[in-house]
């Protein structure tokens, strides 16, 4: 501790050394749009309530403002329109190395006008989605950077949220209300994607370490439950990421150095029109580059090889529309060398020496055409395709004896997607938004596996096949006055591997009873396949391997219902509360009777390798959740959040018990301060405190396993027993830096402070009936640099 002050100390020092006395200015611009029907908006009045006096200015034909002489630090803007209700603006960030360009939407006034306060273009109070309004919170890229101990990544930031938890600090799946996370859809511009992190598997929604880029995305909606009828496919909650568009009329770099690896990207015009724009951002692993210069950094052989590409082109036209491609893909690799104590987390389940190695490759590629019929009414198309290949192998290192292949995995996936939005404004009160989306699976799936107690690699899966999930949606919105608004929708989608159908309900409704205090009610059906491996088990010892047992399983379903109140307590801060209540039905379970359920996995790298799975499972959660939160403002800030919840399943035995995700309780606090040192320069310390529920596991069979030669747990207590309660406390010094040119920002986070030993999971060697606990990350020093000019 006493060495971790004293680098705090020198940080804090060196960076006051770089205080500068004179000031520097920069242009805040963007474009004012009509938030129902996205058209620009004339003679909209912008007016710096912060700066140098600057006059207030209106927005052109096109909606477009400028702001030039801007001094660096944080401002504020108010937006008014008659006939609009007010917008305000806090906290925009302000370099002297990159202009500020924002697009912000406005609400028209069904009655009489009234303010409301949005960040970056939108109120921080709700979604960006304005068919959302139960359960959401609004993902900015600016607290994604701030708070301490998310590692400048928007799963780790949305961990902070009530009602969501991670189960593993090493990698950033996400539980919400105690639903597995493989219930998580991913959506980026419209399109759903493919796990966007590496290290991937398929089904799975996380990983080590993420492929999103801050430096790349706008501020995106994240939704917990009864999210609207565009969102499908999903029964936990949803990932809505928008890309930023790149700067129409100036060149701009970024270089940055960090945990997620080593970075360089660069934006601009590209042609004249001011209006068209490229983006494009790449990042190599850290850890890689500086073992290939012969330095060891600490990770032993065990070497993180990732890099990604992410880019996005936005081309304005005059007749045509607009039109944008974008783009994310990444690889990984990592190879794990044998363990010869046979205790760590690689031995598995016999208690042998095993390497592993692991590679990942992931890739999207869109194209978006937004086109306005009229000013009411406009259309986007959207197309996709995506690829996604994972290959793993484990081998036992027997002594004096060739190695022996006992898992080998080859993973591809081709996805075609297709789908068409149209949006409708009939007046300040009616808006309808419906649509379709289809995806198009080429499916090449290969898993051998030594099954527990044989010894001949066999094939769980084996086949080539094509899958395709159509869905179509329906949203009327209807703004009874200015307090009261309702949106009724309906889904629909179809999975053609076996011809299952869902139609889905979708209601919410939203009673603004005072000025700054509301009452929310949403409740929906949801359904999502079974991760599309699971269709394609076969049985090990089947005579006949071409029956799959599992391939007729129908969609999981969840009846969603959550009541929310919301009071904003001023400009800057709120209390938000919620109770929920999720009711899931036709559970992947076994045939047999047993305590196995599918809503249990998703938290790891693999499926259970279960056939013969029928839809007679059931799940239940309820719970409730507080947030009470201070936006930024005067340099502070802070996050409280807090939630109580049951997360229990049902298996084909008939017995209820809890999910591996009822850890019961969760409980974070966030804050931070940020100090001007001068005109350009500016100090900040933030930090996390986290405390939890332990996680819930299965015992051990330790009498079976050692007679057995494999790990045998004791099934009929599944998830009976809890570790210890979770506790983490994260630090953050960061010091900014504006330039005549350039803006440099360091930052040292301090993670797991205080090197709490939290358990992760279990180990038993089934040769000697020793069982060993495996613990999460410890104290994890961050550091990063970002340079943009």
């Amino acid at each position: 501790m006493k060495k971790i002050i004293i680098t705090c100390l020198l940080f804090v020092i060196a960076a006051s050394s770089y205080a500068q006395s004179n000031s520097l200015v920069q242009t805040i611009r963007g474009t004012i749009f009509d938030e129902q029907s996205l058209q620009p908006l004339s003679g909209v009045s912008i007016r710096l309530e912060t700066g140098n006096g600057q006059p207030l200015v209106l927005s052109s034909s096109s909606g477009s403002f400028y702001i030039t002489g801007v001094p660096v630090g944080r401002h504020r803007l108010r937006i008014t329109r008659i006939g609009y209700e007010d917008a305000l603006l806090n906290n925009i960030e302000v370099t002297s190395s990159k202009e500020v360009v924002l697009e912000i939407k406005i609400r028209e006034s069904v009655q009489q006008l009234k303010e409301v306060v949005v960040a970056s273009g939108k109120s921080k109070f709700k979604a960006l989605n304005e068919s959302i309004v139960v359960s959401s919170r609004q993902l900015s890229m600016d607290e994604a950077v701030r708070y301490s101990g998310t590692r400048n990544d928007p799963s780790r930031m949305a961990q902070n949220f009530a009602g969501v938890s991670g189960p593993n600090d090493a990698r950033n799946d996400i539980v919400i209300r105690g639903n597995s996370p493989s219930g998580v859809l991913w959506r980026m511009d419209g399109i759903d994607i493919p796990n966007p992190n590496h290290y991937s598997t398929a089904g799975s929604t996380g990983g080590p370490v993420t492929m999103l880029n801050t430096n790349t995305l706008k501020n995106s909606d994240f939704v917990t439950s009864a999210f609207p009828a565009q969102y499908g496919n999903a029964i936990a909650g949803v990932f809505d990421l928008r890309m930023r568009n790149g700067n129409a009329e100036k060149k701009e770099f970024l270089g940055q150095m960090g945990f997620n690896g080593f970075e360089f990207g660069a934006e601009g015009p590209l042609k004249n029109d001011k209006k068209s724009s490229y983006l494009v951002n790449y990042r190599y692993s850290l850890v890689a580059a500086i073992q290939s210069l012969g330095l060891n950094v600490g990770t032993g052989a065990a070497v993180p090889y990732y890099q990604d590409l992410t880019f996005k082109m936005h081309l304005v036209t005059k007749k045509h529309g607009t039109f944008d491609w974008f783009g994310i893909g990444g690889e990984s690799n990592i190879t794990f060398p044998a363990d010869s104590t046979g205790d760590n987390l690689y031995t598995t389940n016999d208690g042998k020496a095993r390497t592993s190695r692991s590679k990942s490759l992931t890739g999207v590629l869109g194209m978006s055409h937004t086109y306005y019929f009229n000013p009411t009414t406009y259309g986007k198309l959207t197309l996709a395709v995506s690829g996604f290949k994972s290959t793993y192998k484990e081998e036992v290192i027997p002594t004096l004896k060739p190695n022996q292949t006992v898992f080998d995995v080859d993973n591809r996936q081709t996805k075609f997607s297709a789908g068409y939005l149209l949006n409708k404004k009939f007046s300040a009160k009616n808006q309808l938004t419906a649509g379709f989306l289809s995806d198009f699976n080429a499916l090449n799936l290969e898993q051998q596996t030594v099954p527990n107690g044989d010894s001949v690699l066999r094939y769980l899966t084996n086949t080539k096949n094509n899958a395709a999930l159509h869905r179509v949606f329906m949203n009327w919105g209807h703004r009874f006055n200015n307090e009261l608004s309702t949106n009724l929708g309906l889904y629909g989608q179809l999975f053609s591997l076996n011809n299952s159908t869902s139609i889905e309900p979708r209601w919410s409704l939203k009673y603004q009873f005072k000025r700054n205090q509301s009452l929310n009610l949403g409740i929906g059906l949801h359904s999502q396949t079974q991760p599309l491996q699971v269709y394609f088990y076969r049985n090990y010892f089947s005579p006949n391997p071409n029956i799959l047992t599992n391939r007729e399983l129908d969609f999981v379903k969840s009846w969603h219902a959550v009541a929310g109140y919301d009071w904003n307590i001023s400009q800057h801060m709120r209390i938000k509360t919620e109770f929920y209540a999720q009711y899931i039905y036709n559970a992947a379970v076994e045939k047999t009777l047993s305590s196995f359920s599918m809503l249990n996995e998703g938290a790891g790298f693999n499926f259970a390798d279960k056939t013969n799975l029928v839809n007679n499972g059931q799940g239940r959660n309820m719970g409730w959740e507080i947030t009470v939160e201070r936006f930024l403002n005067k340099g502070f800030y802070y996050l409280f959040t807090g939630s109580i919840f049951r997360s229990e399943y049902q298996g084909s035995d008939g017995v209820w018990r809890n999910t591996a995700f009822n850890s019961g309780y969760i409980g974070n606090f966030l804050g931070g301060k940020e100090f001007k040192l001068s005109a350009t320069n500016s100090f900040g310390i933030d930090t996390r405190f986290t405390v939890a529920g332990g996680q819930r596991y299965t015992p051990f069979d330790v009498a079976a396993s050692q007679a057995s030669g494999f790990v045998v747990f004791k099934e009929n207590e599944a998830f009976s027993r809890q570790n210890d309660t979770y506790l983490r406390w994260d630090l953050k010094f960061s010091f900014t830096r504006n330039g005549k040119k350039t803006t440099q920002k360091w930052f040292i986070d301090f993670q797991n402070l205080t090197n709490r030993k939290n358990v992760f999971i279990r180990s038993l060697n089934p040769s000697n009936g020793r069982i060993s606990e495996i613990n999460q990350i410890g104290f994890f020093p961050n550091f990063n640099y970002q340079i943009t000019f």
